[in-house]
């Protein structure tokens, strides 16, 4: 814990810096506290380079049901990203190419072990005492005037593309993706049934024939380990890789106030890894699933293309073979508003609700079929760096288990760019 605490007080450092360099007149209205690390930033972009930095603090407490109200372990939790992308076409000259190199630390494992008892876990930024690591590091090339995106090293599968203003492939979402910003309970924040690997060396194209559909395949690490650069595991140890394909369409309908952006995503994935229900007592190879997800905008408040208020919703489906996985079956749903408060532009209302549906075969490690979640959260833009996001979770037979009572989870988020 002494790195984080070193980056923390650098951190708070960097923000006093910014504030008196500011002045009092504008310190709430940069982008960044540190008004993009005292204007280091804005040199930096013009030769290519971008730098930010983020930190989020997570309170959360467990006020009814699950497994204990009264213990404090993990009630506080914490993270910090440091992200840095380069234009390598401005900086040496190499067209089409951008360079992407993300690190992050954290503290506490959140409340599920101690308090809760969930499946899914309540707290999708819980990460453990990590004080930084590198999580990605890739390069990424377009090619075919920029229909075909080709990405390579280290990365995150769930991280997905850009496609006219959407996230795209693989699993993604545009109102339920982001831990820091959107929902925290894990199940709206990607499939479970999908075995994404931990961060690790991978290939993915994405390849947009179209502006309006779109196809995108993957093979990485399936025994990648966040926390290492990923050359023991992927060409040392067993060769288990981990494939997936989506396609998708991504079309905006007409309205008054202008186009609606949506995208409509299928995909496969395949594990080779031997594994196995909880209750099984062999193990199986060449897992195959296949998932479904959609978000669409459904009404804008005004015709301003760059302006992103209104009402949106979202889906997902996932399925996975019991006799190889814990959870069968998947759907989760749900609506954001953007701007529902006259006068609160930025401010972000979500609801969502997820079940997951536990093995058959593993009925002696859950015994009850379902774990459900509800989630409601309300992101308030205090500054254009600061943003305090109060939410409440309630939670269905957590962990499958009879024995453990519905739970009702309290937080409050606050997320700072730096």
């Amino acid at each position: 814990m002494n790195g984080t605490r070193i980056l923390l007080c650098l951190v708070l450092l960097l923000g006093i810096a910014g504030i008196s360099r500011a002045g009092n007149d504008n310190i709430w209205e940069g982008e960044t506290l540190t008004h993009g690390f005292l204007g280091m930033n804005d040199e930096l972009i013009d030769n290519g380079i971008e730098i930010s930095l983020g930190v989020t603090q997570i309170y959360q407490q467990n006020v009814r049901g699950g497994i204990s109200k009264h213990r404090r372990a993990g009630r506080l939790s914490g993270s910090y990203d440091l992200e840095l992308s380069a234009d390598l076409e401005k900086l040496l000259g190499i067209e089409s190419t951008v360079f992407y190199m993300l690190t992050e630390g954290s503290y506490s494992d959140g409340i599920d072990g101690p308090s809760v008892g969930s499946f899914f876990g309540v707290n999708g930024d819980a990460r453990g005492n990590r004080s930084m690591d590198v999580t990605e590091l890739w390069f990424e090339h377009a090619l075919a005037n920029d229909k075909i995106h080709l990405r390579v090293g280290k990365m995150d599968l769930a991280g997905g593309f850009e496609h006219h203003g959407c996230p795209v492939s693989f699993d993604c979402s545009s109102y339920a993706n982001d831990e820091n910003t959107q929902f925290l309970n894990n199940a709206l924040i990607n499939n479970p049934t999908i075995p994404f690997p931990d961060h690790g060396l991978g290939v993915a194209v994405h390849y947009t024939p179209t502006g309006f559909w779109y196809v995108s395949a993957a093979v990485a690490d399936a025994q990648a380990n966040i926390r290492e650069t990923g050359f023991r595991t992927t060409f040392h140890d067993e060769n288990y890789f981990f494939y997936i394909f989506e396609a998708g369409l991504t079309p905006q309908l007409d309205s008054a106030n202008g186009p609606l952006q949506g995208a409509y995503r299928a995909g496969l994935w395949y594990d080779p890894q031997p594994k196995a229900n909880a209750d099984s007592t062999s193990s199986y190879s060449d897992d195959v699933g296949f998932y479904l997800t959609c978000d669409q905008m459904l009404a804008k408040e005004n015709n301003d293309h760059q302006d992103s208020q209104g009402l949106g919703s979202f889906f997902r489906f996932g399925y996975a073979e019991s006799k190889k996985n814990d959870l069968t079956n998947f759907w989760s749903a749900g609506f954001q508003y953007q701007g529902l408060l006259e006068g609160r532009d930025d401010d972000v209302l979500g609801v969502g609700f997820a079940q997951g549906i536990f093995s058959d075969q593993a009925s002696t490690t859950y015994t009850d079929d379902y774990e459900g979640v509800l989630e409601l959260y309300y992101s308030a833009q205090m500054t254009p760096w600061l943003n305090i996001s109060p939410s409440i979770q309630y939670i269905a037979n957590p962990g499958g288990d009879k024995t453990v009572s519905n739970t009702v989870v309290l937080g409050v988020r606050a997320q700072m760019s730096f």
